[in-house]
């Protein structure tokens, strides 16, 4: 069962629409999804202003293990106490969904917000 969502900073949550992804970001965590950041950024640059979507913020430059290597994902889902096989990985990178799915993670290619909305509610039924 899928109760871990995971998504990218850079081309997915910076994404002009991605106000429309945040929301739906919040009511899955309304529905009981944890949910966590997962950026190969150095640090916690825009933790402020996200901090009320995200149960756990991980950055490549503060852990040391940068996407697409296995066990980043491996260490968010920890953060967020479940099994990678409970989670869900948006990124915009192709290599990086390969690595979440190498991990045991479901993964979303995010080429646009729309079809990334309409993936996770297929993924995430009401």
């Amino acid at each position: 069962m899928l109760r871990g969502l995971v998504l990218d900073y850079a081309g997915v949550l910076t994404d002009p629409d991605a106000a429309e992804l945040l929301a739906a970001v919040d009511v899955l965590r309304e529905r009981g999804i944890r949910t966590a950041l997962l950026s190969n950024a150095d640090g916690g640059a825009g933790r402020g202003h996200l901090a009320r979507h995200f149960d756990a913020f991980v950055f490549s430059g503060e852990v040391g293990i940068a996407k697409p290597d296995p066990r980043v994902f491996r260490l968010t889902a920890e953060r967020l106490g479940l099994p990678t096989t409970g989670c869900v990985m948006v990124d915009d990178s192709r290599a990086n969904v390969d690595g979440a799915a190498a991990a045991g993670m479901v993964g979303v290619h995010h080429t646009s917000v729309a079809g990334t909305l309409a993936e996770l509610s297929a993924l995430f039924p009401a």
